[in-house]
């Protein structure tokens, strides 16, 4: 018996796959618990049209991190932080400090958790971090630290 899964079913498929299920698993067990709807051409159809729409959605979310990873490229971030006599930060320059003046200085809005600080930012200088924008599309956020 055909039918299309509503949820995820652990040994049988992932949401929205059409599988083959006995006919007595899927009566008495997939289609009672809406893990499962019949696999009819409306259903089929309904499935296909979503499929070509989460497809759409994902190329587009992928242009944007492109185009966000191309803007990022031009966006050389300031920040000014007090240190001490030997140029050490009070402090280091965070991931969230990076975002808010990305944002604040260039209007480009970019989630902390996507910055990478591999080590702790603590003197004066310029850095290259890495920004993991998703879809395996990464960009890099250039810092300069001043006083």
């Amino acid at each position: 018996m055909k039918v299309i899964l509503q949820q995820d079913v652990k040994g049988q498929g992932k949401k929205g796959q059409m599988i083959d299920a006995a006919e007595g698993y899927a009566r008495n067990f997939l289609l009672p618990r809406k893990l499962a709807i019949l696999a009819t051409t409306d259903a089929i159809n309904t499935m296909n049209l979503k499929e070509k729409a989460r497809k759409a959605e994902e190329a587009a979310n992928r242009a944007a991190a492109a185009e966000l990873a191309e803007k990022l490229k031009n966006c050389p971030v300031k920040i000014t932080a007090k240190a001490g006599a030997n140029g050490k930060l009070f402090g280091a320059i965070t991931a969230k400090e990076i975002s808010e003046e990305l944002l604040k200085q260039f209007g480009v809005e970019l989630p902390k958790q996507k910055i990478v600080v591999e080590e702790p930012i603590k003197s004066y200088g310029s850095y290259q971090l890495k920004a993991k924008l998703g879809y395996e599309i990464s960009g890099t956020v250039y810092v300069m630290v001043t006083e």
